[in-house]
C-alpha cells in the first residue's frame, strides 16, 4: 500500500463519494461502486502504473472499466488517486457539461482510458490494447529498454461477459495468448432484471478456461490479500491472459444488498444514512479524511517520480536510437509522416474499387510501419492483407497483419482499443453488408473520437448472385447518421487512393470507406477534375454549357450510372450538371458559398441516384426532386441483370428525369 493510511479509509471515500454523487444527481448506479470499490481501489494501490498529472503518459498500465454504470465508483478513484477531478466535479456528476457524465468518456475525463457503457465495449476495447502493447513493446523495445512495458487491468461485470462480444474478443485474446491482460470479474449474481440465474447458467470460469485463459477464482471478493495475490499470480503468468472471479455482492453494506433495486437507481436518503453508519462513516456529504487528502498528494508526488524514471531512460534510449525514438512520438502524437503520400499509386485502367484500396494500401505500408490491418475471415475478398509483413500471432508479435476470425463485433471493439491504447494507426475490413454487426462499435469510435479506418467492400446491390442477405440496401445510409464518422465512397481508384490519404490524415474520428466488388472505369481526369476534389466531400464532376437543366447527384458506382444518363439526356437536349458526393459529412462542412456553388438553389429540377435506401438524399433534392433508389431488398442474380431489373442503368434513369420532370 502507498503509505500507512488504512485500506479501509480509502476504499470507503471511494464508496461514498460515489453514493453521494448518485444521490446528488438523483440518478446513477450505486450497486457495484458499494460492491466492488475495493477492487478498484486495490488495482490502483497495488499495481496500476500511471501518473495522474500526466494520463497520457504512454507507458502507464491501462485500467478499464467496462462495466461503464459504476462510473461515479471510478470518478471517486480517479480523485483520490489524484487526478484532475475536482469535489466539485464531482458534485456534479451527470450534470450539463460537466467532466462525471453518467457513463464513463475517453475524452472529457481525465484518466478514463475508454468511453464504456454498453456492456462488453470495454473487455473487447481492452484486447485491442493489450494487442497494442504487444506489438509496440517488440517493435520499440531493445535491451536495457523497456519503453513499452504495462499491462491493461479490466473490471468486468456479469453482463459484460453476457454480451457475446467478451467471448468473440476473448476467444481471440487466448488464441493470441495476451499474458499482459488481467480481467477481474466482479461477480456479484445480480442483474437489472433480478438474480443472474433467470437468464444465465454457464459456468463462466470453465469457458475462460476452455478460451485458453489463466483462470482464478476468489470466493470471498472482499478478502484483500487473497485478491492481491490473485493478481500477483496473475502478472507472473507468461503465456496466457488471466481471468480472476471475485465473488461480491451488488449494494454491499446497504439495506437493498443483493437486491437488484440497488443497481440503477440512488438509495434514497434514509437508506444512504443507514449504510454510512454500518460502516461507520459520517453522515457528512463529500466526506474526505484529512488521510485521505494526503493520500491523494502522495499519489500525485507517486506517479511524477514513476514516469520521471521513464523519461530518463527514454532519453538514453532516444540518444541510442534516435529515430525509434521520434517515430514512438510521432505516433503516440498521431502523426503518421509525409513520406507514404508520395507513394500513393495512381491507376489508368478499370479496376474495382476494393482491389485498388489493396494496391493502395500495399503500396503505403512500408512507410507506415505502424498501421495495423486485418479483415473478419474476408482478406482475400477486402484485400486488406499487407503482403510480405506476416501475421500477428502469438509466436510473432511483429507481424502487421490480424486474423479476427469471423468476428465482425469483436473486430470493432479491438480496432477502437488499439486506437485508445495509441501508437497504433488501425483498420479493418468486411463486407458493407455486415457492418451492422459491428455498429455498436462504429458508434463508439465515432463518439470518443478514435482515429480508425473501415474498410467496408461489396456495396450494393451489385454484388449479384449472393443475394438479398449479402446485397447493402440500408447500410449507406445507416452509416451516414452516424455523428462524427466520415463515409466516404469512391467512384474510381484513383478516389480511393484520396479516400486512403483522407482517412490517414483524419485524426478526430473514424473513417469508413465504401468499396465496390465489381469494377469501374477510371475516370479520365485530364477531362474531369482532379479526384482529389473529394476532399471536400462533394464537387461538380461534370457540367453544362449555361444554365443546368437538370442537376444529377452520386456517389461511388452510381457516378458513372449518372455520366451514362447524362450522355443520353443531352442528344435530346437536355443540359446536365453531375455532382459527385462522395461524403456527406464534408460536403456540409464546407462553406455555404461553395456549397451553393456546387448544388445552387437556381437549379430546381434535382435527382440523387443510389442503389440503396433514398431517404437521406431528400435533403438535396428537396420534396419535388427525384431519388432513384431501391426501397426494398435485393435478388440473387448476375448484377448486369440486377442492373437493368432494378433501372439502375443511364436509359433507364435517363427515363424517369424525363418522365418525372415532363422533360418529353
Amino acid at each position: 500500500m502507498s503509505g500507512k493510511i488504512g485500506d479501509e479509509v480509502v476504499i470507503n471515500t471511494i464508496r461514498f463519494l460515489s453514493l453521494d454523487q448518485i444521490e446528488r444527481a438523483k440518478s446513477g448506479h450505486p450497486g457495484m461502486p458499494l460492491g466492488a470499490s475495493h477492487i478498484a481501489y486495490l488495482i490502483f494501490d497495488r499495481f496500476l502504473k500511471f501518473n495522474p498529472k500526466n494520463p497520457r503518459w504512454i507507458d502507464r498500465d491501462r485500467f478499464v472499466l467496462s462495466a461503464g454504470h459504476a462510473s461515479a465508483m471510478l470518478y471517486a478513484t480517479l480523485f483520490v488517486n489524484g487526478y484532475d477531478i475536482t469535489i466539485e466535479d464531482l458534485k456534479r456528476f451527470r450534470q450539463l457539461d460537466s467532466i462525471t457524465p453518467g457513463h464513463p468518456e475517453s475524452q472529457l475525463t481525465p484518466g478514463v482510458e475508454t468511453t464504456t457503457g454498453p456492456l462488453g465495449q470495454g473487455f473487447g476495447n481492452s484486447v485491442g490494447m493489450a494487442i497494442a502493447e504487444k506489438y509496440l513493446s517488440s517493435y520499440f523495445n531493445r535491451e536495457g529498454f523497456k519503453i513499452i512495458d504495462h499491462y491493461t487491468y479490466v473490471l468486468a461485470s456479469d453482463g459484460d461477459l453476457m454480451e457475446g462480444v467478451s467471448s468473440e474478443a476473448g476467444a481471440l485474446a487466448g488464441h493470441l495468448r495476451l499474458h499482459k491482460l488481467i480481467v477481474i470479474w466482479d461477480n456479484n449474481r445480480v442483474s437489472i432484471d433480478g438474480p443472474t440465474s433467470l437468464a444465465w447458467s454457464e459456468n463462466v470460469l470453465e469457458r475462460f478456461e476452455a478460451l485458453g485463459w489463466h483462470v482464478q477464482e476468489v470466493e470471498d471478493g472482499y478478502d484483500l490479500d487473497a485478491l492481491e495475490k490473485a493478481i500477483r499470480r496473475a502478472r507472473e503468468e507468461t503465456d496466457r491472459p488471466s481471468f480472476i472471479a471475485a465473488r461480491t455482492h451488488l449494494g454491499y453494506g446497504s439495506p437493498l444488498q443483493n437486491n437488484c433495486k440497488a443497481h440503477g437507481a440512488p438509495l434514497g436518503k434514509e437508506a444512504v444514512i443507514e449504510t454510512k453508519k454500518r460502516f461507520g462513516w459520517p453522515l457528512e456529504e463529500f466526506y474526505v479524511p484529512e488521510e485521505v487528502w494526503e493520500y491523494r498528494r502522495r499519489r500525485i508526488e507517486e506517479g511524477r517520480r514513476r514516469e520521471e524514471e521513464w523519461r530518463k531512460l527514454f532519453e538514453k534510449y532516444r540518444e541510442r536510437y534516435p529515430d525509434l525514438a521520434e517515430l514512438l512520438i510521432k505516433a503516440f502524437n498521431r502523426d503518421w509522416g509525409e513520406e507514404y503520400r508520395r507513394h500513393l499509386p495512381r491507376f489508368e485502367e478499370p479496376i474495382a474499387t476494393r482491389k485498388a484500396s489493396g494496391k493502395v494500401l500495399n503500396a503505403i505500408a512500408g512507410y507506415l510501419p505502424l498501421m495495423i490491418g486485418g479483415s473478419a475471415d474476408l482478406t482475400e475478398s477486402t484485400n486488406t492483407y499487407l503482403k510480405g509483413f506476416g501475421d500477428f500471432q502469438a509466436d510473432n508479435p511483429l507481424g502487421r497483419n490480424i486474423h479476427y476470425g469471423v468476428r465482425e463485433h469483436a473486430m470493432g471493439a479491438i480496432m477502437n482499443g488499439m486506437a485508445y491504447h495509441g501508437g497504433i494507426l488501425p483498420y479493418g475490413g468486411t463486407f458493407l453488408v455486415f457492418s451492422d454487426y459491428m455498429r455498436p462499435t462504429i458508434r463508439m469510435a465515432a463518439m470518443a473520437g478514435l482515429q480508425v479506418i473501415y474498410v467496408f467492400t461489396h456495396d450494393s446491390l451489385w454484388i449479384g448472385q449472393d443475394g438479398p442477405t449479402h446485397q447493402p440496401v440500408e447500410q449507406l445510409s445507416s452509416l451516414r447518421l452516424i455523428p462524427n464518422l466520415w463515409v466516404i465512397r469512391p467512384c474510381d481508384a484513383n478516389e480511393v487512393s484520396v479516400a486512403w490519404e483522407m482517412a490517414i490524415e483524419r485524426k478526430e474520428g473514424p473513417t469508413a470507406i465504401i468499396l465496390t466488388r465489381q469494377s469501374l472505369p477510371v475516370l479520365d481526369r485530364s477531362i474531369y477534375p482532379p479526384a482529389d476534389s473529394i476532399k471536400r466531400g462533394a464537387y461538380v464532376l461534370a457540367d453544362s454549357d449555361g444554365e443546368p437543366d437538370v442537376l444529377i447527384i452520386a456517389s461511388g458506382s452510381e457516378v458513372h450510372v449518372a455520366l451514362e444518363a447524362k450522355k443520353i439526356l443531352e442528344e435530346r437536349g437536355i443540359k446536365v450538371r453531375i455532382v459527385n458526393m462522395a461524403c456527406f459529412k464534408l460536403f456540409e462542412q464546407q462553406d455555404e458559398e461553395y456549397k451553393r456553388r456546387v448544388i445552387p438553389k437556381s437549379i430546381k429540377r434535382r435527382v440523387a441516384i443510389e442503389a440503396g435506401v433514398g431517404l437521406c438524399w431528400y435533403k438535396y433534392v428537396g420534396d419535388d426532386g427525384l431519388v432513384v433508389s431501391i426501397e426494398r431488398f435485393g435478388k440473387s442474380a448476375p448484377y448486369k441483370d440486377l442492373m437493368k431489373d432494378y433501372g439502375f442503368t443511364g436509359e433507364a434513369v435517363a427515363e424517369k428525369i424525363i418522365k418525372h420532370f415532363k422533360l418529353a
